[in-house]
């Protein structure tokens, strides 16, 4: 009996369908990495909400969601259980409000796709805007988190993701989106044995088709056209010789001051190790140095000792701490500063990481500053800004700012001709999470025409050009030091300009469809009880006839 129940919950509430769509979204990213599935991945969903209710749809959807993110960010429970220090049934509580949350983008998608006729073409537009808007929201709403957004997962197909220099990773995105849902029509026609059935024709069956090549062929087209044109225009651009270095200082060691000296030498051989190729910058990890760089009098002056010996300028990682009425406050910084130790400026992080740098809600909710131990008490710096470099300027990323599509965009606005990622990716240990955090960098550098050089600590470190060609990635946990003459470009691309108006007229598009679908049940409902009360007076009069003298 309660087997019975339970096939019948299964059933009724499609839990296989939405099952399957969550598994193929996370299989199309790393590490994984079967990009294809991402065309076919929202098939089972599309299906399995037709015409179903919005309550249904939502948590079809939200199911879909919840397995998708549960088995995309599993390596929550491996950094809040090693580097947390909680247990692991408070770990997976985290990670499952975390699924949680981001599963209500889905389920809002599902129900938005749920009331759309299956038969009509607009839906194939319809369905990739309602996905693209709830991207966007999950970007914007709260402190935001747009972790692997679908388009990422194509960051190693170069042809197709060219077109976020015109609408941004949403661009990549509504693509995807839009072959699902060409897909779903075609899958339509062949779903019924019975032709009756058939809710999808075989001429439109056949026009979903044709438009799924012809989109899909207008994409790797301008792709490739826009990769030719790109690599003609850097190859005119000037060149600097940037080398980076991985360290690989495991994080149990990074901020043990008896450890404090071998990592600093560390760092310093490595450098000297890419000094024959003659590199005008060495880029070092994300709070390279365990030490407040400057504010310490006895390790500073030792690093800078060792820096003078090399003809090369350097960007290096460490944590600051400065005093103000309110107390200490710490940043989490980047200098950029020559061999010889003059600074030319300082990049302050401006996104922070959720309970690893700071605490939100602390003020409502205290006990939640002592859940995470290595959480610190950090604050932000200005969004956007830019360091002075040469005869340019240059554009620092600290850890997962890269993700945030924004703060790349404003650097390249304010003028940065080379972007700069340094990271600290021990926290992630060997899980997919490096690879993931790693792919996001790519579309950051098709979206701007921007090189990007990333320096992580354990890696994944690399070069990536302004087509998304990745060179010189380095291994997990392995020490390395490489260097690369990169292009230097401060033109500006569509999207650098303009930013998310694609993304903004999706939301616009989905917002003037609800409305209108609101509209028009209201004029129905008001024409059905305008219908009533006629059909009621009509009854009256009738039988005030009948009874009358």
């Amino acid at each position: 009996m309660n087997m019975t129940l339970i096939q019948k919950y299964v059933r009724d509430e499609k839990i296989v369908p939405a099952a399957l769509t969550g598994l193929l979204l996370t299989a199309s990213f790393p590490e994984a990495g079967f990009s294809g599935l991402a065309c076919v991945a929202l098939v089972p969903l599309l299906a399995a909400v037709e015409g179903a209710s919005p309550g249904k749809s939502f948590r079809v959807g939200f199911m879909a969601g919840l397995i998708h993110f549960l088995s995309l960010l599993y390596w929550v429970v491996h950094s809040m259980q090693v580097y947390g220090n909680l247990g692991p049934a408070v770990s997976a509580a985290i990670l499952f409000l975390l699924a949680a949350y981001l599963a209500c983008y889905p389920g809002l998608f599902a129900m938005l796709a749920a009331s759309l006729p299956k038969n009509r073409f607009s839906g194939l537009f319809l369905i990739p805007a309602f996905w693209v808007a709830c991207e966007y929201a999950r970007f914007r709403v709260m402190a935001g988190f747009p972790w692997e957004f679908l388009g990422c997962s194509q960051y190693q197909n170069l042809a197709f993701i060219q077109i976020a220099d015109l609408f941004g990773v949403y661009g990549v995105s509504f693509w995807i989106v839009f072959s699902n849902a060409c897909v779903w029509m075609i899958f339509g026609f062949f779903s019924f044995k019975n032709a009756r059935a058939k809710t999808i024709s075989r001429a439109r069956a056949a026009g979903a088709l044709g438009l799924l090549f012809a989109a899909s062929a207008a994409v790797f087209s301008y792709g490739k056209w826009r990769m030719i044109s790109v690599d003609a225009l850097m190859a005119s651009a000037p060149k600097k010789t940037v080398a980076f270095v991985q360290g690989n200082i495991p994080q149990e060691k990074k901020w043990d001051p008896n450890f404090s000296s071998q990592i600093i030498q560390k760092y310093l051989d490595l450098s000297l190790s890419v000094q024959d190729r003659e590199p005008d910058l060495v880029v070092w990890p994300e709070t390279a140095t365990p030490f407040y760089f400057l504010q310490e009098r006895r390790r500073t002056p030792k690093l800078l000792a060792g820096l003078a010996g090399m003809d090369a300028d350097f960007v290096i990682g460490s944590p600051q701490g400065r005093r103000t009425a309110a107390g200490v406050e710490y940043l989490n910084s980047a200098y950029l500063l020559s061999g010889k130790g003059k600074v030319f400026g300082r990049y302050d992080k401006s996104r922070l990481v959720p309970y690893g740098e700071y605490i939100p809600l602390k003020r409502f909710m205290p006990f939640l500053g002592k859940i995470v131990a290595q959480a610190g008490d950090f604050v932000p710096g200005p969004v956007g800004r830019t360091l002075e470099w040469k005869e340019s300027r240059v554009g620092i990323q600290i850890c997962y700012e890269i993700i945030f599509p924004d703060i790349s965009r404003l650097m390249a606005q304010n003028g940065a001709g080379l972007l700069i990622n340094i990271t600290n990716d021990a926290w992630f240990g060997k899980t997919s999470a490096a690879r993931q955090h790693f792919s996001m960098a790519v579309l950051r550098a098709v979206e701007n025409r921007r090189a990007v050089v990333r320096a992580a600590n354990t890696g994944i470190s690399a070069f990536i050009d302004p087509v998304g060609r990745i060179t010189g990635e380095t291994g997990l946990f392995k020490e390395a030091a490489i260097a690369a003459a990169m292009p230097v470009y401060e033109g500006e691309t569509f999207y650098t300009r303009r930013g998310d108006l694609f993304a903004l007229a999706c939301v616009f598009v989905s917002l003037f469809f609800v409305l209108m679908k609101r509209l028009r049940r209201a004029i129905k409902g008001a024409e059905s009880e305008n219908k009533r009360k006629k059909e009621s007076r009509r009854r009256q009069n009738v039988h005030g006839t009948q009874t009358g003298p």
